[in-house]
């Protein structure tokens, strides 16, 4: 059963003793933002896109929607399909809350993020850890302050139950310190961030997610020039818009850090935004666990 797998994760978390922060000493905290699929953990939701004259159904993985999702229509092998916005039938169906009628219509018994979570759960890690889960790990134990910024379209108390099976199972030791849930494609969430009339892109909603994560941060943990913040992201566009940002928050706090993981086609790297601009490092998946507490 899988319960009664190994539980390597936990076995790590028991012969290790919780670390301070790199600059608690100083009154500063670290800030862990992540992305959820592909980063944290490859799960098998798909995405699916639509033949414009057939209206032929066509799956994708999330991690053939980060590299292909911005040519969809337009160029390239899926040129002659399109996007579809509806919640119930379109292409982002199977990121949303459904009703217990929408669930049984998708073959599915509960909300879609939490069940696909338990099946990859009962796959060996390998299938199913994503790039930064052990940075996740790190964060969770230690109690970092962590949000969660994903595309998805859950409602926030969805995301945290399908985390929550990470502790249930013994894989996680602790529920995450969550600093802040912001699911961007939720339309609470939306309004929320400004998106009044449900027209901005993605990227825009994770960069205005990323600033009120900053804001909240300060907010409750105080002003300090010690703070450090740091997101993990795999989609290229997401990537370079989170930048941005991050930059322009870089100018309004400069005495904090701010640091870009990517995690683009599984690969780990670490980017400092400086006034002069991004310092990059490649990181090995081992060395995670204090990603932004040491240089």
């Amino acid at each position: 059963m899988a319960d009664q797998k190994p539980l390597g994760q936990l076995e790590l978390g028991i012969q290790r003793a919780r670390e301070r922060d790199r600059n608690f000493h100083l009154g500063g905290r670290s800030f862990y933002f992540f992305d959820f699929d592909d980063n944290i953990a490859h799960l098998t939701t798909p995405l699916v896109i639509f033949n414009k004259k057939t209206g032929e159904e066509l799956f994708l993985s999330s991690g053939d929607w980060a590299l292909y999702h911005s040519k969809i229509g337009q160029s390239g092998i899926y040129a002659d399909f399109e996007i579809r916005f509806d919640d119930t039938t379109g292409s982002f169906r199977y990121f949303r809350d459904h009703s217990t009628d929408g669930l049984i219509k998708l073959g599915r018994k509960k909300q879609i993020f939490i069940e696909d979570i338990e099946k990859a759960i009962d796959a060996p890690d390998f299938h199913w850890k994503g790039p930064s889960w052990q940075c996740f790990y790190h964060a969770a134990f230690n109690q970092r302050p962590v949000s969660l910024i994903t595309a998805r379209g859950h409602a926030p108390e969805t995301i945290k139950t399908g985390i929550n099976e990470f502790v249930r199972r013994k894989i996680l030791p602790i529920e995450p310190n969550y600093l802040s849930l912001f699911p961007v494609s939720y339309v609470p969430t939306r309004h929320e961030l400004g998106d009044s009339e449900l027209i901005f892109s993605t990227s825009v909603l994770k960069q205005k997610a990323i600033r009120a994560s900053v804001e909240k941060a300060i907010e409750l943990y105080g002003y300090n020039p010690h703070h450090r913040f740091g997101m993990s992201e795999d989609d290229p566009k997401n990537i370079q818009m989170i930048v941005q940002e991050l930059t322009r928050l870089k100018s309004d706090y400069p005495e904090m850090s701010f640091f870009m993981i990517e995690t683009h086609e599984g690969q780990f790297v670490k980017h400092e935004i400086s006034s002069y601009g991004l310092s990059s490092q490649s990181a090995e998946h081992f060395a995670q666990l204090s990603l932004f507490e040491k240089t």
